[in-house]
C-alpha cells in the first residue's frame, strides 16, 4: 500500500473514532436525561444502542488489526494503530456505564425521589466534557491538553466524594431511604468511572507522541 493510500487509512480510522466517541456523549447525556425526567422509554433506548456502540468498537478493532497484519507499520503509525486500539476499548466502557445508568433508571421507575439531582448531573456533564476535549487533543496530538484533561479528573472525584457522603447521611438518618440511595450512589460509581476512561484516552495521546507509556492521572478508586 503506498504511503498517500496508507495515511489515507489512517484517517479514515481517526474519523471512525470520533464516531464511535460522539455514540459514547450522546449516550452518557441521554442515560442523564432519562434519569432526571424519569424516562424509562429513553433508558431503554440507551440500553438498546448498546449493541451498537459495541459493534462500531468490533469493526475498529478489525480495521486496526488488518492495517497491522497487511502493512506491519513501524514507529509513529504503530503507536497511532495500537493508541486506537486502546482508546476504542474505554470508548465501549463508557457507553457500558451510560447503559448502566440506564439500568439504574428503570430500577428507579416511579419511585419517590430522594433528593434534586444536582451534582450527579454535574458530574456527568465535567465528563461528557473531558471526553469530547480529550478526542480533540488526539486529533490535534496535544499533550499539554491530554495532561490538563487528566488532571480534572479530581473534580469529578471531588463530586463523587461529596456525592457519597450526602447520601450517606440520607441512609443514617432514616433506613428506609438506603436502596434509593445506593441506586443513586451505582449512578455516581458509573460516572466517576467513566471520567477515568477518559483519563486512560488521554494517556494513549501521550503514549502516541512521546512514545512512553505513564500514568498521567491515577484516580484513587
Amino acid at each position: 500500500m503506498p504511503r498517500e493510500s496508507f495515511n489515507r487509512h489512517l484517517h479514515l480510522l481517526r474519523d471512525e473514532v470520533l464516531v464511535l466517541a460522539s455514540m459514547v456523549d450522546k449516550a452518557i447525556c441521554r442515560s442523564m436525561k432519562a434519569l432526571q425526567e424519569r424516562d424509562l422509554d429513553l433508558a431503554r433506548r440507551v440500553i438498546a444502542e448498546d449493541a451498537q456502540i459495541n459493534q462500531k468498537r468490533l469493526e475498529i478493532e478489525e480495521v486496526c488489526i488488518q492495517l497491522i497484519v497487511t502493512q506491519q507499520p513501524v514507529a509513529g503509525d504503530l503507536r497511532i494503530i495500537v493508541a486506537v486500539l486502546n482508546i476504542i476499548v474505554d470508548l465501549e466502557r463508557i457507553g457500558d456505564h451510560a447503559e448502566g445508568i440506564a439500568n439504574i433508571t428503570l430500577m428507579i421507575g416511579d419511585e419517590p425521589p430522594l433528593k434534586p439531582l444536582v451534582d450527579l448531573p454535574r458530574m456527568a456533564d465535567k465528563a461528557g466534557d473531558m471526553l469530547r476535549r480529550s478526542l480533540d487533543a488526539f486529533i490535534r496530538r496535544d499533550t499539554d491538553e491530554a495532561r490538563k484533561i487528566s488532571a480534572e479528573d479530581d473534580e469529578v472525584d471531588n463530586l463523587y466524594d461529596q456525592v457519597f457522603r450526602e447520601l450517606l447521611t440520607f441512609m443514617l438518618e432514616d433506613p428506609r431511604t438506603i436502596t434509593r440511595a445506593t441506586r443513586l450512589i451505582w449512578v455516581a460509581h458509573n460516572l466517576e468511572r467513566s471520567a477515568d476512561h477518559v483519563t486512560n484516552i488521554c494517556e494513549r495521546v501521550v503514549f502516541i507522541i512521546t512514545g512512553k507509556m505513564e500514568e498521567i492521572g491515577a484516580s484513587k478508586y
